[in-house]
């Protein structure tokens, strides 16, 4: 269980800032949209991945072995 939650915490974190960072560029670059999704969406789609990664650790620091 504590191995798959670092890999779940590890693999959201790292699909969320991709995520994060191509909705700033893209709207830093004047673009409201990105692959037919508005710019925003695809920002709050990164934040929930990333929260979705801190979740992930702390189940594995709270479950992990002593």
């Amino acid at each position: 269980m504590h191995a798959m939650m670092m890999w779940i915490g590890r693999g959201a974190g790292g699909l969320g800032f991709v995520l994060t960072a191509a909705a700033v560029l893209a709207r830093l670059g004047g673009s409201f949209q990105l692959a037919n999704f508005q710019v925003t969406a695809v920002l709050q789609a990164g934040t929930a991945a990333m929260v979705l990664a801190c979740l992930g650790y702390l189940v594995a620091i709270a479950e992990r072995p002593r």
